[in-house]
């Protein structure tokens, strides 16, 4: 049984990492995927990989910092789709250092893409996914955001600030049978995590009680859960997929 048969997923960040394994997971479970991306060349390619699985793709590059843009967008995925039944805002940045040296362009690039983002996007849909009063809003969001980390100011207060846009969208959408939650994922392996210094990682390692780190499949299939029939009575809530490390 395909649990997703016959809808319509919007997902950000769609070109790698989290967000490909999403835009991928959902199809599998018979969705069709409007994959979006900062560069038309990931766009397309997770498409591409979409449509390898037997479903309908479309690929889309934006900035979804860019209010102009993101209405733009969202305007031409309606025209071409019809609707949208469910909308996961992954699309996110780092740009690390300790806040006494954090620049206000650092600063501002992270917000501006993590939660702003969120945002815009998730407005642009909004009259839609109200008249046809029911859709998923799915917010990737991160541990970070509940526990803080030196070095993270700018990714913590956008991932926390996310959080609360969550709850927030939640109550506000709850009367038209939207639900809206976020992920909040712990280490889990990805281009954007392979960065970082193996004595980090081996440190981190011991803070996670299951003694490994995530994969990007992980979190697709958190995503799916939010997404499928077994989330219908599920709205505001953070869901922990961290290996035990905040707990």
């Amino acid at each position: 049984m395909n649990l997703l048969e016959g809808k319509v997923a919007v997902v950000t960040g769609a070109g790698r990492g989290i967000g490909r394994a999403i835009a991928l997971r959902f199809a599998a479970e018979g969705a069709d995927v409007v994959c979006v991306s900062r560069t038309a060349e990931n766009s397309a390619k997770a498409a591409e990989e979409v449509r390898a699985l037997g479903r309908r793709a479309w690929a889309h590059a934006v900035d979804v910092s860019d209010a102009q843009a993101v209405e733009a967008v969202a305007t031409a995925i309606l025209a071409e789709t019809g609707r949208v039944d469910i909308l996961v805002n992954n699309a996110g940045v780092t740009r690390d250092g300790l806040l006494m040296r954090m620049s206000e362009a650092d600063w501002d690039a992270v917000l501006d893409t993590n939660l702003k983002g969120a945002f815009l996007v998730t407005r642009a849909f909004t009259r839609p996914l109200l008249k046809q009063r029911a859709g998923r809003i799915i917010n990737v969001a991160s541990v970070i955001g509940l526990i803080g980390n030196a070095g993270q100011c700018n990714y913590a207060a956008s991932k926390a600030g996310l959080i609360g846009l969550t709850k927030s969208v939640a109550r506000e959408f709850a009367s038209r049978g939207i639900t809206c939650n976020a992920i909040a994922p712990g280490f889990i392996t990805t281009d954007m995590t392979s960065v970082l210094a193996e004595d980090l990682k081996a440190e981190l390692l011991k803070r996670i009680p299951l003694n490994g780190f995530g994969e990007a499949e992980d979190i697709a299939q958190a995503a799916l859960y939010l997404a499928g029939p077994g989330g219908r009575y599920v709205t505001g809530q953070v869901l922990v997929v961290d290996g035990g490390m905040v707990m």
